[in-house]
């Protein structure tokens, strides 16, 4: 299966698996074998094919044969609507979901192989930081023992890890927070914190489910810009969002999801087309409607 790598895509219609009436493992499904040039030579951080994930008796799946490919250092942007498949598809990359069907591989930094995420999962998850939306923390942690924690997991030495966390604290502008229970944050300040958790062992991509929710302007705007540090040494991020503004903004690369399914992928330039990313998504998506006759009464006395 070739990899498009110089244009936005409109996947063609496979045969889903809506009909059946259980879901199928992973292992059931012949993995899809990948030849071009950029999955052998690694300069795909992320390769996604034919992901499918199907609950139960559901009358369609959450994830509908997705396909995508991330480049190396790229800013990557999925956007679509809540409940267009977004945080299924990046659990099942980052191996927090068994997907019913499909591969995914990880290369990211200056390695040229690709790991195979349900494969090889050790390794896949070293050279990934992932931030889930709605994360469960070790709360009654403060917040500097939950960013150290995560790093002594990853088996770092211990003076990396307390130079790294004090780094990481200070780039959250957490420093006054660091000592109290992760418990007794706002929610702004529970998501920079799980944040640092995930960038301390310096991974080589970056999986951010919602990154900037309930997070302040100013807080957003330093973590976006230590994001682009990041990439600009090397680094890739995959950051999931229905705000297409910020999106827009933030990343080089995006790809339009809606109803499990991939509607266009590329550089920022070609999915847009000379649109805005919200007038390109609504033309893509669909589902404006007009109030018409109905709401004439919705009007000032």
């Amino acid at each position: 299966m070739s990899i498009p790598t110089d244009g936005p895509t409109t996947p063609r219609r496979e045969p889903g698996p809506g009909a059946a009436t259980t879901e199928r493992t992973h292992q059931d499904v012949p993995r899809p074998q990948v030849h071009d040039h950029a999955t052998r030579s690694g300069a795909a951080a992320l390769v996604v094919r034919a992901l499918t994930k199907v609950y139960g008796h559901a009358e369609r799946p959450a994830a509908d044969h997705v396909d995508l490919t991330v480049p190396r250092g790229s800013f990557y942007g999925l956007v679509g609507r809540n409940g267009a498949g977004k945080t299924t598809t990046l659990s099942m990359a980052t191996g927090l979901l068994r997907p019913s069907s499909g591969t995914v591989l990880v290369g990211g930094g200056s390695r040229d192989e690709l790991v195979d995420v349900w494969g090889d999962s050790v390794r896949a998850k070293q050279r990934m930081g992932v931030l889930p939306d709605g994360a469960h923390l070790f709360d009654r942690l403060t917040g500097r023992q939950l960013v150290a924690y995560s790093g002594l997991l990853r088996g770092m030495d211990r003076e990396v890890v307390k130079q790294r966390t004090e780094d990481l604290v200070k780039a959250m502008d957490l420093q006054d927070a660091a000592g109290r229970q992760v418990q007794d944050y706002s929610a702004g300040m529970t998501k920079k914190i799980a944040l640092a958790a995930a960038m301390i062992h310096a991974p080589s991509l970056l999986v951010l489910d919602e990154p900037f929710e309930s997070v302040d302007p100013v807080s957003a705007a330093n973590i976006r810009s230590l994001l682009h540090q990041y990439t600009d040494a090397g680094g890739t991020v995959v950051v999931s969002s229905h705000v297409m503004d910020l999106v827009q903004r933030m990343c080089d690369h995006v790809a339009v999801m809606d109803q499990g399914r991939v509607l266009a992928q590329g550089t920022m330039s070609q999915v847009c087309d000379g649109l805005s990313l919200e007038d390109r998504f609504v033309s893509l998506v669909g589902g404006r409607t007009d109030a018409g006759e109905e709401l004439q009464w919705l009007r000032p006395e």
